[in-house]
């Protein structure tokens, strides 16, 4: 009889996003993701079929319990006002304190932009995918915080505002106040437009 599996996906993958977070999905080795998840080699392989699909699975983990529940705010049937300065301060503050994951580690995401990983279709549009809900729940935002921009006003800022992001967490892990300098710069270039747009 096949052995009842006695661990947790959710709590294996949790783990296993961690190790690959900090280091990366090519420098993350088998023995360490063994004693990382607490699983061995073996029971990697059989839950998750390889070390590619134990990645899948902490990307999928990033994705539901990092991303989506930071945006929530942002991407509901109602959006407030102040949702997307909210989202950006959070941010920045998060930068701003150096044990965070996101201050120490950057995106597990954006860090697989630049490896050999994002080679593999498959994960270049996951990666794509994230950048697109960013920009999808940023416009939502930038478009309850001022709804009297126009089309391509709203458009050019919501642009910049996910570059700087996307940027601000590419640069976290070597310089985690800059990165908190470029999203207090997007905060800036958001106040600074709505100010503009009210004086119009």
């Amino acid at each position: 009889m096949a052995r009842t599996q006695s661990f947790d996906r959710d709590t294996v993958a949790r783990a296993a996003r961690t190790l690959f977070w900090s280091v990366g999905y090519e420098s993350a080795s088998i023995p360490e993701l063994e004693s990382a998840t607490g699983l061995s080699r073996s029971s990697i392989y059989n839950a998750f079929g390889s070390k590619r699909g134990l990645f899948d699975a902490a990307v999928q983990s990033y994705l539901d319990e990092v991303v989506r529940p930071r945006l929530r705010p942002l991407s509901g049937e109602s959006v407030e006002p102040d949702a997307i300065i909210v989202y950006l301060q959070g941010l920045h503050d998060a930068f701003g304190t150096l044990t965070s994951m996101p201050a120490t580690h950057g995106c597990l995401l954006v860090n697989a932009a630049g490896a050999p990983i994002a080679q593999d279709p498959k994960v270049a549009r996951v990666i794509a995918d994230y950048r697109e809900e960013l920009h999808d729940a940023f416009a939502r935002g930038v478009e309850a915080h001022d709804p009297r921009l126009d089309a391509d006003d709203r458009e050019r800022l919501v642009t910049a505002i996910t570059s700087s992001v996307v940027a601000a967490f590419a640069l976290a892990r070597i310089d985690a106040a800059e990165a908190a300098r470029g999203v207090a710069s997007a905060i800036e270039l958001l106040t600074l437009r709505t100010r503009a747009a009210a004086g119009s």
